[in-house]
């Protein structure tokens, strides 16, 4: 059986992987010349598997007004005269209710210690070299009010996977020592021993090289465009792309943002809208005082990420900006934040600044599973948190299309 993966990012690559680990033959399919440099390209890098939260919380909802007004925000939301951002925002706050945030938080916190586990025996397995880091997370806050939610989300988590400590401010200096530079009002932090770090662009390269192999029984076709389906009887027959038609005996559409449209054409509406974020690269030296640890800042929003000798950070959420360019100003605040919290930093040169379209979902859950057409099949709506969550989807796609049980329940990440 032939399966044809329709995107080449971390979820369309991990897919490829593990279906063809399985004993299919695959054909991925991407609009790029190469894998991963839309979405994948340049995000955060932490592989956070026990922070988990969604982005829709009742906390969310005194912080409208902000996110209206300040274009400063961590998260800023542009209305636009556009039915999918107001279908997919009254979503999202249908969703702001706190059983729907503790669900979907549980949910997300088993597909991430999934991941987990499917993500390090690749590693081990294929020897992949991507600047992975199993070195955890530290999580810093700069108000007690936050710092006592978060342990009371961390309290809530406990007994499903996710390991945590709470320390002390000093605690939190001993453990990540450039921290101090700052000189900011750190009031504690929560550190997560089992998070991770790495390059996702790596990644989805290193899946391409070993996938590529003649002997791998995978076929790529990149610089190619699925413009859409053929659907025949309650059937995908084939794919319409740039190239001419593509045929398989089952269809994964895994294109990211591209999944809206394909999914609509085939008359089911995932309510995937596009979350643009920012980072930035530092190309690091002997002298320059970097994290070595994942660290994120909760009062920023903004994420540092070690990979060998440059840091990654990244923050922003803006919504209703659909064009993946660099905006100067979000570029010029996150430069700010990072000399805030990091004075000493001492790069090589200006960061390598990067936007991207991250696919999400109003509940912040991915579609993993089955379709209305018998032979197609989704993966799709990660999110933020694809690089996360991709060998943990990866891996639940390939069990359902086997029809084989999983420890995830038939319901969870379904289209419904």
């Amino acid at each position: 059986m032939r399966i044809a993966v329709i995107g080449a990012g971390i979820i369309g690559m991990t897919t490829a992987y593990f279906l063809r680990r399985e004993g299919y033959a695959v054909t991925v399919i991407d609009r790029q010349s190469e894998p991963g440099i839309e979405t994948s390209k340049a995000n955060g890098a932490q592989l956070s598997y026990s922070f988990v939260a969604p982005l829709a919380d009742p906390g969310v909802l005194p912080k409208l007004p902000s996110w209206l007004t300040d274009r400063d925000a961590p998260l800023h939301f542009r209305l636009r005269a556009d039915p999918q951002q107001w279908r997919w925002g009254l979503s999202f706050l249908r969703a702001c209710q706190r059983a729907t945030a503790r669900r979907v938080t549980m949910e997300l916190l088993e597909l991430g210690i999934s991941s987990r586990e499917l993500l390090r025996k690749m590693v081990a397995d294929e020897g992949f070299d991507f600047d992975f880091s199993p070195s955890g997370k530290l999580l810093v806050y700069e108000d007690d009010a936050t710092y006592a939610k978060a342990r009371a989300q961390m309290a809530f988590q406990d007994g499903s996977g996710g390991e945590h400590s709470v320390l002390t401010t000093q605690a939190c200096l001993d453990m990540e020592p450039t921290l101090a530079q700052s000189g900011r009002g750190i009031v504690g932090g929560i550190f997560l021993p089992e998070e991770d770090a790495g390059d996702c662009l790596k990644l989805c390269a290193q899946l391409h090289r070993k996938l590529a192999h003649p002997a791998s029984g995978v076929d790529f076709h990149f610089d190619t465009e699925v413009r859409g389906l053929k659907l025949e009887g309650g059937r995908v027959a084939a794919l319409d792309t740039s190239a001419g038609s593509l045929q398989a005996d089952g269809y994964v559409i895994a294109n990211g943002l591209g999944a809206q449209r394909l999914s609509t054409q085939a008359g089911f509406n995932p309510l995937i809208y596009p979350l643009k974020g920012y980072s930035l690269t530092y190309q690091l030296t002997p002298e320059s005082q970097a994290p070595r640890l994942s660290v994120s800042d909760i009062r920023t929003k903004v994420v540092y990420a070690r990979l060998g000798d440059r840091l990654r950070v990244a923050g922003m959420v803006d919504i209703g900006d659909g064009d993946a360019g660099i905006r100067s100003r979000r570029i010029e605040l996150l430069k700010t934040q990072v000399h805030d919290f990091l004075p000493q930093l001492a790069p090589a040169a200006e960061p390598e600044p990067w936007a991207g379209l991250r696919p999400a979902r109003p509940d912040s859950t991915p579609l993993i599973g089955a379709t209305p057409y018998t032979n197609l099949w989704i993966n799709a709506g990660h999110g933020s948190l694809g690089f996360t969550l991709a060998a943990g989807s990866a891996g639940l796609l390939r069990d359902r299309i086997a029809r084989r049980p999983t420890a995830i329940r038939e319901g969870k990440f379904a289209l419904h």
